[in-house]
């Protein structure tokens, strides 16, 4: 899985771009100014960068300069149309790409995957993986298998779905919106129920006890995550 990170002041155009770009293979991390940009980059393994020009407290140009620093994670700015010189200082200073306002969407899916594709062949993030471990839990995505203490579950498709993209990112907590919109590629009507009866499905397969689960964690009003202990 690659993690997105998506910085602009603007909290429509971050849903939009994450809307655009919804695929099985992103997770989304979000930031409204440069400041709070670099510091989810510091402590997140973050492979692409989707970064406004124009922004309260650190504006992008300023956070590019900074993060090329210590980083070569491509960035790809989002620019108004009368932006053309910040265009250029943004593509001096380290930037890899820009985009316009607005946004064509698959203009932005193309751009995202030609520079996810270009990052990883020159070697600068980590292959995808295909397997998983998160404490007694096995997941081998080449196999579609999962164990649990060396034994093997039965799951079923959507089960494994919801699982993998759990073991992906331990720790990060996923709506039932964003579980479903990821795991049933479509929006998330009813998501909350339909995610809920397939957790609890999961949890009497995983977990010694469902009512005090060691891995697959609610966090409530907020989603679900896994983690291992």
């Amino acid at each position: 899985m690659y993690n997105i990170l998506i910085c602009d002041d603007d909290k429509d155009i971050v849903n939009a771009l994450k809307i655009y770009l919804n695929s099985p293979e992103y997770s989304f991390f979000e930031a409204y100014d440069g400041q709070e940009a670099l510091q989810i980059i510091g402590r997140e393994d973050i492979h692409l960068v989707l970064m406004d020009i124009m922004m309260p407290k650190m504006d992008g140009i300023t956070a590019m300069v900074k993060l090329r620093e210590s980083s070569n994670v491509p960035v790809i700015l989002l620019t108004a149309k009368g932006e053309d010189s910040d265009k250029i200082l943004g593509l001096t200073v380290g930037a890899d790409d820009y985009i316009t306002k607005p946004f064509n969407p698959a203009e932005v899916t193309a751009r995202v995957r030609s520079q996810l594709r270009r990052y990883m062949q020159l070697g600068g993030g980590n292959p995808m993986r295909t397997s998983f471990a998160i404490g007694g839990i096995e997941l081998d995505d080449e196999a579609k298998r999962v164990t649990v203490d060396g034994d093997e579950l039965a799951l079923t498709p959507k089960e494994y779905d919801i699982l993998k993209l759990l073991m992906q990112s331990p720790g990060k907590v996923f709506s039932p919106s964003e579980i479903y919109r990821k795991v049933w590629q479509e929006d998330p009507f009813g998501a909350e129920s339909t995610v809920a009866v397939h957790i609890r499905h999961l949890r009497e397969k995983l977990e010694i006890d469902p009512s005090e689960p060691r891995y697959l964690k609610v966090v409530w009003g907020k989603g679900y995550k896994i983690e291992g202990r």
